[in-house]
């Protein structure tokens, strides 16, 4: 695993919740034993990575490791070991493409291809308008409908350069896009015609 680093340019205000979050914090807390607190590190840095827009800071660090009663080093292990948590800006939009396997050898090329012209040459690389950046990952776990990505919450599936392209195109004028299968596939249902379980008293249960 490459070594993962905080972004040198460091907020300089301190961070604190939101009121909805620190209420939700609390909560959270009665989850754990006296002591144990610490094991509501990784809940605690995702939320706070929400609120600050995509991505954890120092000052992050620094409040979470107070609240939970933690030396700033462990709260800042756990943030650069979990990929998960993105240790500098990402922008609005962070298109994460799986390359594992699958998805590469049903495209994935080109998808990264449609980041790099679009986004940015070197993936966790700011856009120019600072909307969107991208970065390679590994399974997202839905190949059997691959290529696909990750935006947000959001899975797009059965991309090509086309489909990849409209939905950069869409998102940059901060329109809707509608996640899912981009042919119009239902789930993982096969492309084309069906090649097995035609036999109707099989599907129905009448086979012996």
């Amino acid at each position: 695993m490459a070594v993962r680093r905080l972004s040198p340019n460091q907020p300089k205000e301190p961070f604190e919740f939101s009121e909805e979050n620190l209420a939700w914090a609390k909560e959270q807390l009665k989850k754990f034993p006296e002591g144990r607190e610490q094991s509501a590190v990784i809940p605690f840095l995702w939320r706070a990575q929400n609120q600050n827009g995509g991505h954890v800071t120092q000052p992050i660090i620094n409040y979470l490791a107070d609240m939970l009663n933690m030396a700033e080093i462990r709260v800042y292990e756990v943030a650069t070991f979990y990929t998960m948590f993105n240790l500098a800006p990402v922008g609005e939009h962070l298109v994460q493409v799986c390359t594992t396997t699958p998805c590469w050898l049903r495209g994935s090329d080109e998808i990264v291809k449609v980041c790099k012209s679009k986004i940015a040459e070197k993936q966790q690389t700011l856009s120019e308008d600072g909307k969107f950046s991208w970065m390679e990952v590994e399974c997202l776990g839905a190949c059997a409908n691959a290529p696909m990505i990750q935006i947000g919450d959001d899975y797009f599936e059965d991309l090509d350069e086309k489909s990849m392209e409209e939905i950069l195109d869409r998102l940059a004028k901060g329109e809707e896009v509608k996640p899912g299968s981009q042919t119009g596939r239902t789930s993982s249902e096969p492309v084309g015609e069906l090649t097995s379980l035609t036999d109707p008293e099989v599907i129905q249960g009448g086979a012996k």
